[in-house]
């Protein structure tokens, strides 16, 4: 007690000063020269921690309620408590050793919370994706603030605390977290859940040393104080300071109870008068409920009756497409194979007039051989009869100089006689020429012949094809249009099937929507129940409003009909106004002036048609819209 009473006169900076030490806890577990005390000193910093987190945890929501805003990240007491906190986290940590050197960080066992607790994942990667952090402590540190802005420190702390096993791997046995002091530090966590925080995550402040309280010296005095004496006393002191600070905070809670219990008894008594006139108000809405009850059955029944129409017209219109759709089907098979015989004829047809077309080919390549052929004739006909026209000349030349040569021809009998025989041996050539070209002319005249005769056939064969083609493309275009038709009323069929789909569809999509509705029913009834209830509530406090408010109004009014008194009307006079003042239309002859006898302004005689009795005038007089309004509501207030 002597060291948990020191620690907190040391927080407020008595004799022990502050360390910018973020990890001077003094000498730890492993400090001690001596094994046999090891746990001896274990228990006192555990007990020293433990009240100095009692007492940081009971100012910070002290001062957090006094001050009844949320806290920032540079409230004193706020940053206390996260430094003792930080040192219950560091109290028996095991030191691990990696390649850079020694790390000793409490950042460790707050990662094994988003294993265990999926709901601080969140946290987790908030906190690693803050770039300006370098170290774990900060990671630790902003770990720490996330936690306590969404109100569940104490139960990640919890979360950690029931899986111990894993602990170990990070803290001593005789660490604070491992013991039971850390299930009472995560007892007393639970009281910050009153706190709205709001702080700011600065990695170069979170990474930076903070001012942290140094354990080190009232630890020394404490081992110390088994040899000396005089530290009995001073301790014995100490605790005495400390249990009438203790004394003091007790005696202020005890009032602030003492007040809430007040409060709680006129808000107790507030709230059973508002009971009895919730109960009331309950009865009426149970009877509106039954009303909606009826009203809804209704609805269902006639809903349901449409459904079932529906249906059954959907029913009778199915079985309709079904039978007209077998007919149909018939007639399309029909059509269908007919079409097939006249392809499979149009495709012999095709055939045949193909091997009439090669035929008519073969006949044409036919007459042109001929013609080259009779074209070779005529001109060795040609060069034949070029020739006889060159012996003709040399006969002629011969006769010529037979004539000339008279007294020669005695002497060249003999050559004359030689040239006879040759003359008759050339005419039995020419006989013999000339009954060839008789012979050719008649073969060619044969295969001239022969050529029209097959021309005549040809055109005949095509006459009847083409005949035959343009009987068969009628015949194709007549199947075209009937093909054209039917595939109208399969397109028209189909629509209408479409449509029917859509119909029902729409049907299908119109009973979702009822039970959607119905549901929605459900729920808006809850809602309602639950919005009846606030209705009452604000309805209650409106009535108080209103009577607080008409009360005031009553007061205000009163107060004005006694200045006006004091005062008097101001009475307008005729020249001052050219229009009226409530529809501001200009007065004329036929819209003649009249003057509120309340009020004393001018107006048209539609604006002041009213009349009432005011306390000035014992009978009813002209009083404008206006002022008939304000007087009747004042009348029917006094009234109620």
């Amino acid at each position: 007690m002597a060291a948990a009473a020191r620690a907190p006169r040391e927080a407020r900076g008595g004799r022990r000063g502050c360390r910018g030490n973020a990890g001077a806890m003094g000498p730890g577990l492993g400090g001690s020269p001596y094994p046999a005390g090891v746990r001896y000193h274990a228990m006192e910093e555990r007990a020293n921690l433990m009240n100095m987190m009692k007492l940081s945890i009971k100012t910070l929501i002290q001062s957090a309620l006094s001050l009844g805003r949320t806290l920032d990240s540079d409230f004193p007491p706020l940053q206390q408590f996260f430094v003792v906190l930080e040192h219950c986290l560091k109290h028996g940590l095991k030191v691990k050793k990696t390649f850079i050197g020694q790390n000793k960080s409490f950042f460790g066992p707050l990662e094994l919370v988003e294993k265990l607790c999926p709901e601080a994942s969140d946290i987790a990667t908030s906190v690693k994706n803050l770039p300006e952090l370098k170290t774990a402590v900060g990671r630790g540190r902003a770990w720490l603030y996330l936690a306590l802005m969404q109100k569940k420190l104490a139960d990640y702390l919890k979360v950690l605390l029931d899986h111990k096993h894993l602990l170990s791997e990070f803290y001593e046995p005789d660490a604070l977290m491992m013991e039971e002091e850390g299930a009472v530090i995560v007892g007393l966590l639970v009281g910050l859940n009153v706190i709205d925080a709001n702080l700011c995550l600065k990695g170069e402040d979170l990474d930076s040393q903070v001012g942290v309280i140094d354990f080190s010296l009232y630890l020394k005095e404490t081992q110390d104080s088994d040899s000396k004496q005089d530290g009995g006393i001073t301790a014995v002191l100490d605790q005495k300071h400390y249990v009438e600070e203790l004394n003091r905070h007790l005696s202020c809670t005890v009032a602030d109870l003492q007040n809430k219990i007040d409060c709680l008894e006129k808000t107790n008594s507030k709230l059973q008068e508002e009971l009895a006139a919730a109960t009331d108000r309950i009865g009426s809405l149970q009877e509106e409920q039954q009303q909606l009850k009826q009203q809804n059955e209704l609805i269902r029944e006639r809903s349901e009756k449409s459904v079932e129409v529906t249906k059954e017209d959907t029913k009778v219109e199915l079985d309709t497409y079904r039978q007209s759709r077998q007919g149909l089907d018939e007639m399309y098979s029909d059509v269908w194979k007919q079409l097939k015989e006249e392809k499979k004829i149009r495709l012999e047809l095709e055939k045949e007039l193909e091997l009439q077309i090669g035929m008519k080919t073969e006949m044409e390549i036919a007459m042109k051989l001929l013609e080259k052929d009779t074209h070779e004739k005529q001109d060795t006909l040609v060069a034949l009869r070029q020739q006889l026209e060159e012996v003709k000349a040399i006969n002629l030349q011969m006769f010529h100089k037979s004539q000339n040569a008279e007294s020669s021809l005695q002497q060249k009998t003999e050559a004359i006689s030689s040239f006879e025989e040759k003359t008759n041996e050339m005419m039995s050539s020419m006989k013999q020429m000339e009954e060839r070209l008789q012979h050719a002319e008649k073969a060619r005249q044969a295969a001239e012949e022969r050529c029209n005769k097959m021309k005549q056939e040809l055109a005949g064969r095509l006459d009847t094809c083409r005949q035959q083609m343009s009987q068969l493309d009628s015949k194709c275009s007549t199947l075209e249009k009937e093909l054209k038709s039917e595939k109208e009323q399969r397109q028209t069929l189909q629509r209408e099937l479409h449509q029917e789909k859509d119909a029902t569809s729409l049907l299908k999509t119109e009973l979702e929507q009822m039970e959607g509705l119905k549901k929605e029913l459900r729920k808006l009834q809850d809602e309602k129940q639950q919005l009846e209830k606030v209705c009452e509530e604000q309805e209650q406090a409106l009535q108080e409003m209103g009577l607080h408010l008409s009360q005031s109004k009553l007061k205000m009014e009163d107060i004005k009909e006694v200045n006006k008194a004091l005062k008097g009307h101001t009475w307008l006079k005729d020249d001052e106004a050219t229009h009226c003042k409530q529809c501001e239309k200009e007065f004329s002859i036929s819209r003649r002036k009249h003057h509120c006898r309340n009020c004393g302004d001018i107006f048209c005689n539609t604006c002041s048609s009213n009349e009432l009795a005011l306390p000035s005038y014992p009978k009813p007089v002209r009083v404008c819209d206006t002022c008939h309004t304000l007087l009747l509501q004042r009348c029917s207030s006094n009234s109620s």
